[in-house]
């Protein structure tokens, strides 16, 4: 399942990082927003699994 969440975060951090450049490329503030909310979701994920590491070993 680990393995899972983690590749969902960073599915997530990618496709934030592609909405947001497309954004400021086409000028769509809406877009650009919604790109970083979704790296910010990925990042936030990512934080989750690290701790769940830390604490397995």
């Amino acid at each position: 399942m680990a393995a899972n969440e983690k590749t969902q975060a960073k599915s997530e951090q990618i496709s934030g990082k592609v909405k947001e450049t497309a954004g400021r490329a086409v000028g769509n503030e809406r877009l650009t927003a919604e790109g970083r909310a979704e790296q910010a979701k990925g990042d936030a994920r990512q934080a989750k699994e690290k701790i769940k590491d830390t604490g397995k070993h």
